[in-house]
């Protein structure tokens, strides 16, 4: 090992505002994203770097499994090692954002109505309506009211309101390593007007958009209606997987996916492949829709870190919503413009946005800072993780140890994986018929072949219910 990767690796941790595993974390991953630790170097035992380091071996260890998740760090019996990674003067070739194509067209889009099915078990993307903390929510709420002058009643900001976008700012910078300003947060009715803005905003008819395969509906939906010609790409054990064909034969205008927790496969997409994927959006000048749903449920160590924060000038467009953190009938979402292209569109925004729905955004605002948002997040990832551990106990014992089981790092879902020979669709109705309400996981897909497959929720789902869900697969597929 150099001197010089001893002396970077070997520094003091100093801030005493940050843990000491945080810190560790940051300046390793930094040095790789830098090009300061090249591909291929190996790294300390995690013995000798906390003995340099003067910390609990286990705070390395830690550190090591969160690298590995993400994909900067290899390991085996030699040791950890950097893992391959696009190289970073292909990144700062030029400040691209500022010039990539806008569209010119903007129409007004409506989204289809889902058949409403919260209160079935066993529904994905549904939170645990019961344990909202209906107090704390309800003390926000009553302050906003009480302090509340005549002005909050008509239209405001149409970016929406700035004590929450000031307060997501600072939630989104801490939790998600998100680069933002309050003034590149705009404030939506959900996730899926956010999909349908950038459609409007960023793409003309007849452009490309590509989507993940299997993936969420709503992105296809969105493109679909905005007249893009959609083209499916596979998704492998780290995410998104476009080949060089794609980028030559249909090069996309717009691309959705979600890095961090993959719908509806559960996988994370490796650092690698989230930094070739910005390399080559913006050799072809395209924007990246980043869907973040439900990243504030991580259940194996420290969360995984939004793509957005991984280059000051990547185009990406980041989303999230309150529906899978808080209720789904909030209505609130929001999306992180990148700062050159807020400036080009704010005149659109303002001719297509209203700035609605002032009180619960002033609330929310409040629940945020407050901290009842962060204990919240912390009951339900305990919760959603016990939730997880029944279903998966559950299914074992009715399938068998050998029941495959896709997803888990993540969120509220798992993925069952059936035999190509049954019919996830008429399973899924069947169960449907028993009062449950699981996906069909072909049902994602755009492209064949579709793999057989039940996206099974356990957010909204109590331990009875899983129990008697299991039981109920069980006998639809004896």
């Amino acid at each position: 090992m150099s001197s010089y990767i001893s002396s970077l690796l070997f520094a003091p941790l100093t801030a005493k505002d940050v843990t000491l595993q945080q810190q560790l974390y940051q300046r390793i991953k930094q040095a790789i994203l830098s090009g300061q630790l090249p591909a291929g170097t190996r790294l300390p035992a995690t013995r000798q770097l906390a003995n340099e380091l003067q910390v609990s071996r286990n705070t390395v260890i830690n550190v090591w499994t969160h690298l590995q998740a993400e994909g900067y760090v290899l390991s085996d019996r030699q040791g950890s090692r950097v893992s391959p990674m696009v190289s970073p003067h292909i990144l700062n070739s030029a400040d691209l954002p500022a010039s990539l194509p806008l569209a010119n067209r903007l129409t007004s889009l409506h989204s289809s109505h889902r058949i409403n099915s919260e209160e079935y078990p066993l529904r994905a993307g549904v939170p645990a309506l019961s344990h909202f903390p209906f107090p704390a929510w309800r003390r926000a709420l009553n302050r906003v009211l009480s302090q509340t002058p005549h002005r909050l009643l008509g239209y405001g900001d149409p970016l929406g309101e700035s004590a929450l976008r000031e307060a997501l700012a600072q939630h989104l910078s801490m939790t998600r390593g998100v680069r933002c300003t309050a003034e590149q947060i705009v404030i939506t009715e959900g996730a899926q007007q956010a999909l349908s803005l950038c459609v409007t905003l960023l793409t003309n008819p007849g452009e490309t958009g590509w989507v993940e395969d299997p993936g969420y509906r709503g992105a296809k939906a969105a493109m679909h209606a905005g007249d893009l010609n959609v083209i499916p790409i596979a998704v492998d054990a780290q995410g998104l997987a476009p080949e060089e064909r794609h980028w030559q034969n249909v090069p996309p205008r717009l691309i959705y996916t979600s890095p961090t927790h993959q719908y509806p496969l559960g996988v994370v997409m490796s650092a690698a492949r989230r930094l070739a994927l910005i390399a080559a959006a913006q050799q072809h000048q395209a924007w990246i829709i980043e869907d973040d749903y439900d990243g504030d449920y991580h259940h194996r160590g420290e969360p995984i870190a939004a793509m957005q924060g991984m280059r000051e000038s990547a185009p990406v467009i980041y989303l999230g919503s309150f529906s899978k953190t808080l209720f789904p009938a909030l209505r609130l979402g929001f999306m992180v413009l990148p700062a050159h292209l807020l400036s080009h569109i704010r005149p659109a925004l303002h001719e297509l946005l209203r700035g609605g729905n002032r009180l619960e955004q002033q609330a929310l605002a409040r629940f945020i800072t407050c901290g009842d948002f962060s204990r919240h997040l912390s009951k339900m990832r305990r919760l959603y993780r016990q939730r997880q551990a029944k279903l998966r106990t559950e299914l074992q014992r009715v399938l068998g140890e050998n029941v495959v089981l896709l997803g888990g790092d993540s969120g509220m879902h798992l993925v069952l994986q059936l035999q190509e020979n049954q019919d996830d669709v008429a399973l899924a109705a069947a169960l449907w018929q028993a009062g449950f309400a699981p996906a069909a996981l072909s049902t994602f897909y755009l492209a064949d072949p579709k793999q057989q497959g039940l996206v099974l929720g356990y957010g909204n789902t109590s331990d009875t219910q899983i129990v008697a869900g299991a039981q109920q697969v069980g006998r639809l597929l004896r």
